[in-house]
């Protein structure tokens, strides 16, 4: 059973989250249950894989919500397609104060998830809000590091320095009147991708194997500024405290994102589980390696919360 339901931001940006609410089967809304709040990946929607786990995960006893976020899908908010992770790291907390004001959620038993970007955004929520007891994370990526330092983690730091003039470029644009600039969160073409791995990307977002009108693949250019210098992982040395499962790919490419966290999280509950076979993309919506990952965070989420 799921519902629609639209979530006030408290944030300050006047913004409204759509999302859709996923109750377990046999419902009582007496009874209290354990919450799950599910991010979407960078350039996707509540639609596609977010929505997939938020479902899977219901049928096992959890009262799950997968969201647009803010500026994106049928969230409210202008630019559109801006994507700000300090804005999306506050969204996750938004849900979560959505979930508190429902009778039949367990306050002391919410626990948050994403997939791709949107693990990233989980973690650094985690790091700043406890409301959240535990955080799996499926095909991580940290989105400051993925655009500085590459998918492979093979570019340095500083040689990402024209991604911010770029950025202040684009907003110096944008503030003229003219239209905003735009940049691919995903290959926009087949022929752009670097490698099959990505090519994968192209085609999850921009053929029906998952394509959804509310996802174009692209974010405004001007969010570079925030982007570069984003570290998702920030201070997680000192205040990622909660229990971790991060579960990747064996033939991902951002695999080394996931064990980032690992290392650096000051949990002493943390496990990297990794999927023999998949790749980044795989973990999206192939149902064999979903339902692994599935079959790793039912468990996770019921002994953590």
């Amino acid at each position: 059973m799921l519902k629609e339901i639209s979530i006030q931001n408290h944030n300050g940006q006047g913004i409204t989250l759509a999302a859709v609410i996923n109750f377990p089967e046999g419902f009582d809304e007496s009874k209290t249950y354990p919450a799950v709040v599910v991010s979407h990946p960078g350039g996707g929607v509540k639609e596609q894989t977010a929505g997939l786990y938020a479902r899977k995960l219901a049928e096992h006893g959890f009262v799950t919500i997968a969201y647009d976020a803010s500026y994106q899908g049928a969230s409210t908010g202008m630019p559109r397609q801006l994507e700000n992770p300090y804005v999306r790291t506050e969204d996750v907390s938004a849900v979560i104060d959505y979930l508190t004001t429902l009778p039949y959620v367990d306050n002391s038993r919410i626990g948050a998830m994403g997939i791709c970007a949107g693990a990233g955004y989980t973690a650094n929520a985690a790091i700043n809000d406890h409301r959240i007891k535990a955080v799996g994370m499926v095909s991580a990526v940290n989105i400051g590091q993925m655009f500085r330092n590459g998918w492979e983690n093979n570019v340095k730091d500083a040689d990402a320095l024209p991604y911010i003039q770029a950025g202040t470029d684009s907003r110096t644009a944008d503030a003229s009147g003219s239209e905003v600039a735009t940049m691919p969160l995903a290959p926009l073409r087949e022929e752009d991708a670097p490698n099959e791995e990505l090519r994968e990307a192209w085609e999850y977002y921009h053929t029906p194997r998952a394509e959804h009108p509310n996802a174009p693949g692209f974010a405004t250019a001007r969010s570079l500024t925030q982007i570069i210098t984003y570290d998702a992982y920030n201070k997680a040395e000192a205040f990622f405290t909660q229990p971790l499962l991060a579960i990747a790919g064996s033939n991902a490419g951002s695999k080394w994102m996931s064990e980032d966290l690992i290392n650096r999280a000051a949990s002493t509950d943390k496990q990297l589980y990794v999927v023999v076979g998949a790749n980044h993309m795989s973990l999206y919506d192939k149902l064999n390696f979903v339902d692994e990952a599935v079959a790793q965070l039912v468990p996770f989420f019921t002994i953590k919360l």
